[in-house]
This record gives structure tokens, sequence and C-alpha cells, in this order.
């Protein structure tokens, strides 16, 4: 196993960002990696568990022991028993390691109470044998000056001649630094000028991002001790500036933009108004904080009531005055707080997008049979989509999440979205909602291009009588006319289900796109992001109750997509019973299933009937099927049908809150994917990618 040890150059370098953001990185390449912050070090406004152990836990699902209190390491120093120290550091790094391939150790931050904390990150790092990385920021100093900082800890440490320290991570750079430093990709880093002819290396430049510190505004109302008059989405919007309003309206309008905190007294009628009249025309501002502990008059509270409570702006009041409330929101402290999961994710996937992984991963050395992990999962759908450059429809094109997910595949290159509706609509919505839409990202007008389809769909479906009316008729519809596009090869994919049905979503493309060839049944897989792998359910959207032969079919399609998306297949063929301990029509259905599977593809791993116990869990396995190939082990599940699948998908999605991406048609000539009405962006985002990869495999 090889150590990685983090170590700071000076206080508020961003050191847990950093490390966590470290794990994620090399987890996303497919390394077992494993996280122990050996000394718990608690900032002053912390109570309970240490911040970046349970961090790691909440949101890598990995399980690091408690570390030391720092009570207990400065009376064991006090004490000169830094030997006993150090045997406790070592037996929290064993019992974190596991079986991981690589372990990231977070030292300790230098403060004017713990000046003692450099001399002792060099002895952890010692102790553990650890290669060290060192971690400085530029927010603050000249760049000059970094070098120097880093210069001197690595002495400190031993020198890059003795080869005890490996390299550096700068964060918080401006974005113009980083780009110098990183222009293109990460691999492509350069040294600083003073490390230029040393063994030194660049690990990475993080710019700073002022929206990952933004926080939410539920955090601004407990800071301030506010008293919440209208709670609305106070959980969810982030405070990206606060807007302290002494003007009068007309001169503060341009400053209701999207995570505006508007401040201003509670007897302020004009502001109250503009905040309520920007909510009421879609402006996602922060919130509405009322200071001086004043509340507005009855009146213009009724008069702005369906802004107020329609729209989900939150609304507070204050005792402090404005000024005094804009001071302390200034001098808050802007560390993730632990609670805020989607936030400290975003920063752990900004920190991984800008460190040089490949040369940690050579330093690692490569594991035999990576582990796909949810987050070396979406990392891999990136990555691959990237690669394939394909252009995938969204007939939903006016839909909010859609237009965000568009934008944000353009920006990260994972596919060229082409939106369907009103261009001048969407731009509106994309204002409305903070979106900067690309300005070469294709929007195409229905009403513009209708006309051109009819003909072409009353060729593909005259033999079911279909003539031109019809056609012009069902064309309204912008499904059916995204599934057209893709049937004349237009597009390469389609995305849609945000305010369609599953239904709505692939009936155009059973009638229009139909099979591939050889392809008897089309069927659907997710893919179950659980949290330390990534599962293949099947099929549990489309087929109500599939043929012993359509349910091997269906096994076949599902091992070749999970192949193809990185998961190695180990089939199992789910029933109530396992081997021959049960009979009945059912799992006679499913015995039948898997021989027919096992014949038709003698190079896949498929056993069953199966009891979803047995098939997952290698305890249960070994009694109940202990000579099954797959038991224990599985990746695949095959559900008997529609009923099986769809229930325990939603069991396990919604209990043990599981990730799940989905469902992806298989079968089509081309991919069609449909969404859950209640998909995030991020859903949004993965099945674009999902398909964009589908299309390029279809192709081979």
């Amino acid at each position: 196993m090889h150590t990685f040890f983090i170590a700071p150059t000076g206080f508020g370098v961003g050191l847990t960002s950093v490390s966590l953001g470290l794990v994620r990185a090399l987890d996303n390449v497919g390394l077992r990696v494993a996280f122990c912050k050996p000394i718990a070090q608690q900032h002053s406004t912390d109570s309970g568990p240490e911040r970046s152990t349970l961090l790691i836990h909440r949101v890598m699902g990995l399980t690091p022991p408690n570390p030391i209190t720092l009570e207990h390491v400065e009376d064991l120093l006090g004490d000169n028993k830094r030997g006993i120290l150090m045997e406790e550091i070592i037996g929290l790094l064993e019992e974190s390691a596991g079986d991981a391939d690589v372990i990231i150790v977070e030292g300790l931050v230098p403060t004017r109470q713990t000046p003692y904390v450099t001399r002792l990150n060099l002895d952890i790092a010692k102790t553990l044998g650890a290669e060290v990385i060192l971690v400085s920021a530029s927010n603050q100093d000249p760049l000059d000056t970094i070098e120097d900082k880093l210069e001197i800890v690595s002495e400190a440490f031993g020198g890059v001649s003795k080869k005890r320290v490996l390299g550096y991570i700068i964060n918080k750079m401006s974005p113009e630094d980083a780009k110098q430093f990183a222009p293109t990709t990460p691999d492509a880093i350069v040294k600083l000028n003073k490390f230029r002819n040393k063994p030194f290396e660049p690990i990475g430049y993080i710019p700073w991002d002022s929206a990952l510190s933004s926080p939410r505004t539920k955090d601004v109302a407990q800071l301030l001790g506010a008293r919440v008059l209208n709670e609305g989405e106070i959980a969810s919007r982030r405070v990206t500036r606060p807007v302290l309003c002494a003007r009068t309206a007309a001169n503060i309008t341009h400053h209701l933009k999207p995570g505006a905190l508007v401040i201003t007294p509670g007897d302020r009628d004009d502001i109250i108004m503009a905040t309520a009249l920007a909510a009421l025309n879609g402006v996602p501002l922060a919130g509405l904080l009322l200071t001086n502990g004043i509340l507005p008059c009855d009146t213009i509270v009724e008069l702005c009531a369906k802004a107020l409570h329609g729209s989900g702006l939150p609304v507070m009041l204050t005792n402090t005055n404005s000024y005094t409330t804009a001071t302390t929101l200034d001098r808050m402290n802007n560390e993730v707080p632990v609670d805020d999961q989607e936030r400290i994710a975003q920063v752990m996937d900004s920190v991984a997008a800008c460190i040089n992984v490949e040369f940690l991963k050579e330093r690692c050395g490569r594991t035999n049979e990576p582990r796909l992990s949810p987050p070396a999962f979406r990392y891999q759908l990136v990555q691959k989509s990237r690669q394939a450059n394909r252009r995938i429809v969204l007939p939903e094109g006016t839909e909010p999440r859609t237009i965000q997910a568009a934008a944000i595949c353009h920006q990260r290159g994972i596919a060229n979205c082409i939106l369907l509706g009103d261009p001048e609509k969407i731009q509106r919505i994309a204002k409305a909602n903070g979106i900067n839409l690309p300005s070469d990202l294709i929007v195409i007008n229905p009403d513009q291009v209708r006309s051109r389809y009819v003909a072409p769909m009353v060729e593909l479906r005259k033999h079911k009588g279909l003539n031109a009316p019809m056609a012009e008729a069902q064309l309204e519809d912008t499904v059916v006319l995204g599934t057209m596009m893709l049937a004349l090869n237009e597009v390469d994919g389609l995305v849609s289900g945000a305010v369609h049905t599953t239904a709505n979503t692939i009936r155009p493309a059973f009638q229009l796109i139909k099979n591939q060839p050889g392809a008897n049944i089309v069927s659907s897989i997710f893919f179950m992001l659980l949290p330390e792998q990534v599962l293949v359910y099947g099929d549990c959207a489309v087929n109500p109750d599939p043929t012993a032969e359509e349910l091997a079919d269906i096994a076949i399609q599902s091992a070749d997509s999970a192949a193809a998306f990185g998961i190695s297949p180990r089939v199992a063929m789910i029933s109530y019973s396992t081997g021959t301990s049960g009979q009945g029509v059912d799992v006679d259905k499913v015995r039948k299933a898997t021989e027919i599977a096992q014949e038709k593809r003698p190079d896949l791993i498929i056993d069953g009937p199966l009891q979803y116990d047995a098939a997952a869990i290698e305890s249960v396995a070994s009694k109940k099927a202990p000579d099954s190939p797959v038991a224990g082990r599985a990746t695949v599940f095959i559900f008997p049908d529609l009923n099986t699948g769809n229930t325990t998908y939603k069991a396990v999605q919604r209990s043990a809150d599981v990730i799940s991406i989905g469902p992806m048609m298989q079968g089509l000539r081309k991919p069609v994917n449909d969404l859950s009405r209640g998909a995030l962006v991020d859903d949004i985002v993965y099945t674009i990618a999902l398909t964009a990869i589908q299309s390029e495999q279809s192709t081979l």
C-alpha cells in the first residue's frame, strides 16, 4: 500500500478540501483509496465528530477510525511520550487501510495555539514512511513568496533531494495563474520557476472558485440567529453575494440576480416589493433578510404574498442593523458545514479535476482488478462520452433542468446537445435561472423545421396507414420530432422524460427507430450507485412478464451493457429460490432462461436461479450456492418480471438512499433514454453521457 501525507505550508490553505479531493481523484481512476486523519483539529465553530473524517464518510462511504484528540496528543507530548503517540497513529493507519492500494493521510495545520504541529507532521510522515505532498495557497501571497514557503517547508521534511517530499499543490490560485501553469489538462502542468531543475513535482494548480464557497441560505440564518418568516427553499439556495440595500429600488434592481441575498430594513417597502417582483419573474434569489427587527406592514405582506410564499424565496428577520448584519456575514467562516454534502462533493470534484492523477497513479502502481466505485463510474462516463463526441437531442428544451444540463455538457465536452424549443423562451428561462448558455449551443425552433419531417415519417409508417395530416399532428410532440431527427441520422441519441412519462419517451422509438439487428426484444437497465460499487439491474422499466427466451436475451443485453461501461459482468438470474431448492412455474422460467443464456453466450458468467441475498452477499452464498461462480459476487441482477424489478430498484434506491441512473434502453438501433420526472440536473448530465457512449458503441 502506498501512503501520501498531505501537509500544509501554513494556515488557510484549504488542507481538508485538497485532501478529500485527492481521495476523489485517485478513486476516479479505479484505485482502492483509504483516508486517515490521525489527529483531530477542530475549528472553533465545530462541535461533534472531526470534520474531515465525517465528510469522507458521508461523501465517499469510507469509514476511517475516529482520530486522536488534540488534548490526548498534548498530554502525551507533555509527558515525553512521543513514541507512544506514533504507535497509536500507526494503529489508526492500519485500521484505516484495509485492502486499499493507497491511503491519504491528512496532516495538521499550524496555528497560534498549536505551533508544534509542523514538527509533529514531520514525525508522522517519517513514522509512516509516507511520500509528502505540500499544499500552499496563493490567494494572499504572490507566487515567488509561495515558492519560498514551499522550499522552506520541504527542507523541514528532509528536502526533495532525499525524496521524502514528492511534490506540491497550490490551492486558491487566480484563474489566470492556474491556466498559465496548467493550460489544458492536469497532465500538462509545469513546474514553478524555482523548481525547474529539482525533483519536486507539481501535483496540481487549483483555481479559486467563489461559487464553491457559497453558503446555503440556512447557514446564514443559523449564523445570525435569524427568525425565519418564510422557509421557502432555504436549505437548497446559496448565497453568492450579499446585497446591502441603502438606495432606492430603482438603483438596486441590477443587483437582483441569482444567488443574491437582499439585506434591507423591514420598513423598506420599495426594496421588499422589488425583491418580490424579481422572485415572481423566476429569479432564484438566495433570500430576503430583513434587519433592525422590523416586520414589514401587513398590507405589503399581503401584496407580496404570492412571491413570498409561492416562489421558494426564503425570508428572514434579524434584530441587528443592516451594517452589523453585513459585517457579520463578511466574517463568516467559509469552511463547508459537515451536513452540506452537495457543496463538499462539488469541492472534491473541482479539486480532483485539477490533480495530475496519472502521475500519482504511477507512484502507487496499478491494481489487478480496479474497483468501480460510483465516483469512478461517473468519471469514466464523462471521459468516454468526451471521446465519443456525439450529438444528443433534448426534446424538452424549455425545461430549466434540461437547459442547465445541456450547458454543463457543452462546457465539459460531454456531448453536443441540441435543445428543441423557442430560442427566445429558452434564453429567458436560462437568464431567470442564472444559466450561462454557450453561444454555440444549438437551439432548434420546432415550428421552423417540423414540416420537413412529415414526408419521411409518412414513409416510415406507411405500413400502418399514416398520412401527412396525421404525421404533422404527431410531430407537434417534440419527442416525436426528436425521434425523427434520430431516425434520419441528424442526431446520435435522444434523452427525454423530465416532464414526459416513460411511455411518451419510448413509444416513438419503438415506432420509428426499431430494434437492433439480432435483438429480439428491447429492454432496460438501471445503474445502481451503491456506496462501494456500481451494480446493474434489468429489466425494471419495459417488459412486464418476459418469457424464458426473452429473459435470456435481457440477461445477455445487460451483461454486454455492463461490460461496455467498465463493469465486469457476473450475471445473477434472480428468483425466489436458489439452485434446485424450489419448484414452480416462475422459478422454472428463470432456470430455463439461465440455460438458454449460457448456451447462447458461453463466454459470459451467468448463473441462476439465485435469491437476491445469495447473489449479493458472500456469507449467504457460501451456504446456499457454494459452487456458483456468481453467487456473492454478482454485478448484474436480472429480475424475472417487471413487478419484481421495478419494486426492488425503487426499494433499494429509496431505503438505502442510493443514486440510480436510468433506465437505459437496450436493443434499439439508436439510443433513446428516459429520465425520472424528479431527475436532478446531474442525473440528466450523466444520462446524456450514457447516451453518447451508447451511440458510439452502436456504430462499432
